[in-house]
């Protein structure tokens, strides 16, 4: 499985982006797929997952009612779309495979970051 992570960019606070996620390689039985962000200086952060089967959706407490992750089943693809950002958003954001717990370890397949900065 292979992950391209796409859209990051500059963007004042307020503001919006829409992240995408190519997947290719993909299998029957694969589970999900998560978005993790880094801020400088910090640990990687659970941002949010969905399910291929249902599009069930799970958020971290700090983007729920902002942030929303929704896919494209024709083309394997799946979208963050962050509204009312706030510079503590700042971070190189990851999609990763296969799952849709908040754990690093529990991802098996990760795309390249794509930065995300939000000014005040």
């Amino acid at each position: 499985v292979q992950l391209q992570a796409s859209g990051g960019g500059w963007v004042q606070a307020g503001g919006s982006l829409r992240l995408t996620c190519e997947v290719s390689g993909r299998t029957k039985g694969e589970y999900g797929v998560a978005w993790f962000r880094q801020r400088p200086g910090e640990e990687r952060e659970f941002v949010g997952a969905v399910s291929w089967s249902g599009g069930n959706t799970r958020y971290a407490d700090s983007v729920q009612g902002r942030f929303t992750i929704f896919k494209d089943d024709a083309k394997n693809t799946v979208y963050l779309q962050m509204n009312s950002l706030k510079p503590e958003d700042t971070a190189i954001y990851h999609c990763a495979a296969d799952s849709m717990l908040p754990a690093e370890m529990m991802y098996h397949y990760w795309g390249q970051g794509t930065l995300v900065t939000v000014s005040s």
